[in-house]
């Protein structure tokens, strides 16, 4: 058997140290690893092109060290209200970033994840939390607060005036949702929301 075949998603090595199910069933760590490494292959680009070029350092290939760096993050073991997991993160500390690490990720939960979505892939030709109006002479600008809540803040005569405001409410959120997790969070994660800035190129 090659050495490919013993690789896991072409790129990671399990080892025998540490298990991947516990009563029959995969656990957090290694479904936390296999999806990371998923993203990591090219594979994965051509059917999600915004993972593309997304990569992992040597040390995350281990599962043994991807392991025992969860055991030692904060929000690894935290729930959100839905008792759901907290999520990894790889582009809160870095925005932009394409690296998986020890040194760029962080858990966090699903509301803040959402937060920074950005859904290029479902928006038109204007700014981030902007669509023209009915009319074609005017600007709507609107934010998501949650999945399935959508505050609106105007309507604006050009789309720079309608960004702005959006820039301002989302950055506000950011920091209110932040304070509200603030002592469940990785102290570089929260610092990260709170300097926040939404770019009109986001």
């Amino acid at each position: 058997m090659s050495n490919k075949k013993l690789m896991v998603q072409g790129i990671g090595y399990k080892g025998s140290e540490y298990p991947s199910k516990r009563d029959g069933k995969l656990i957090k760590e290694y479904n936390l690893w296999k999806a990371m490494l998923h993203r990591c292959a090219e594979k994965c680009w051509n059917e999600y092109p915004t993972y593309n070029g997304v990569t992992c350092s040597d040390n995350f290939k281990s599962y043994s060290f991807f392991y025992e760096w969860c055991q030692t993050q904060k929000g690894f073991n935290s729930k959100d209200i839905n008792g759901k997991s907290w999520q990894l993160d790889k582009d809160l500390l870095i925005k932009g970033n394409k690296l998986y690490s020890e040194n760029t990720c962080v858990f966090v939960p699903l509301r803040i994840n959402q937060l920074l979505v950005k859904r290029t892939n479902h928006r038109g030709e204007h700014p981030i939390g902007v669509k023209m109006c009915s009319d074609k002479k005017s600007f709507e600008a609107s934010c998501s607060i949650t999945t399935n809540k959508r505050q609106y803040l105007g309507h604006f005569k050009t789309a720079y005036d309608a960004f702005q405001a959006y820039k301002a409410f989302k950055e506000g959120l950011i920091k209110e949702v932040a304070n509200e997790y603030k002592e469940m969070l990785d102290y570089r994660a929260y610092e990260a929301l709170m300097n926040y800035q939404v770019e009109i190129t986001d």
